[in-house]
């Protein structure tokens, strides 16, 4: 029995793809984590980051968290600190998809919106967001959650990583994800290392901005990963390869999922899913890759990845 919606948080079905993966390839298994209540994975996150500051006393009641977010972090927050009572300011940018703007607004956020460079993610956007945190963090009684920074976050995600293990039946060969702030990356990254210590992992970005790959900056639209930046939280000890995936493939996968296999999701979601896809080609039959549908396609429909057009 649940106590609050924050209980509801977690613990999210695991699901094999079994149309999009190509026969004599390993089978890949997706946690959907558009079953957490605002629809993302980043509601781990957000709990995690929001009451481990009520422990250490860096948060009290009154206090007004602060936080720059390319969206589905900003939604989480929001969420949390709704059902906890603090107010909550949110730096955030016109490149991100208007119902997430929306949905911080729903949950009480006060936004200030960064504007973009013709709607593109480039590489000075969340460093020009960042700044704008931290001045508005210099505000009395705030406290700045900084998720970039926020070692928080990797227990929120770890709860990923046990469940995998815990839903799949033998050994997992590969977890792919896509890196943002490296904290689910770092999360799942570090249960696997001391349960699972065979599992291989790779991390993925954007084809466009090759940052951990190639040491190259660029612009690209999808949401929450390739930030331009090397995570601070990133430890090269908890992966063993950088990927850089195709947008237009990332795009293609996100709709083939809707239509084939009944999966909603967004962009980042189709990207990992499309490279898990690929690896499972490389690996053959008789391995597991799994790896995760990060938020859902309700999300993005005001957007042109399920317009009429694709």
């Amino acid at each position: 029995m649940t106590h609050t919606i924050l209980d509801a948080i977690g613990n999210t079905p695991l699901v094999k793809l079994n149309k999009v993966v190509p026969e004599n390839a390993a089978s890949v298994y997706v946690k959907l984590e558009y079953y957490n209540p605002t629809g993302s994975y980043k509601d781990r996150m957000a709990l995690a980051m929001i009451e481990g500051a009520e422990k250490r006393g860096d948060l009290r009641p009154s206090m007004t968290v602060v936080e720059y977010t390319g969206g589905s972090t900003g939604s989480s927050l929001a969420f949390v600190c709704a059902v906890k009572g603090y107010p909550i300011k949110i730096v955030s940018s016109d490149a991100f998809s208007i119902e997430k703007l929306r949905t911080m607004r729903a949950f009480g956020a006060d936004l200030t919106i960064v504007p973009s460079e013709g709607g593109k993610i480039t590489p000075d956007l969340i460093p020009r967001m960042m700044e704008v945190a931290r001045k508005i963090a210099e505000e009395p009684n705030t406290f700045w959650t900084n998720q970039f920074h926020n070692h928080d976050s990797k227990i929120g995600y770890a709860g990923i990583g046990r469940e995998f293990l815990k839903q799949v039946d033998g050994q997992v060969d590969v977890f792919c994800g896509g890196v943002g702030t490296a904290g689910m990356a770092m999360g799942i990254g570090g249960v696997l290392r001391e349960q699972s210590p065979n599992t291989k992992i790779i991390l993925l970005e954007p084809a466009t901005s090759p940052l951990l790959s190639q040491g190259i900056k660029g612009a690209h639209h999808v949401e929450g990963i390739g930030t331009g930046i090397i995570p601070p939280l990133l430890n090269k000890d908890f992966y063993d390869e950088a990927r850089g995936i195709d947008e237009g493939e990332a795009r293609k996968m996100a709709r083939r999922l809707a239509r084939e296999e009944g999966i909603f999701a967004g962009t980042s979601s189709g990207l990992n899913i499309s490279a898990a896809v690929k690896i499972a080609q490389e690996l053959g039959a008789g391995h597991t890759v799994v790896t995760v549908a990060v938020d859902s396609g309700l999300k993005y429909l005001a957007g042109d990845l399920y317009s009429s057009e694709s």
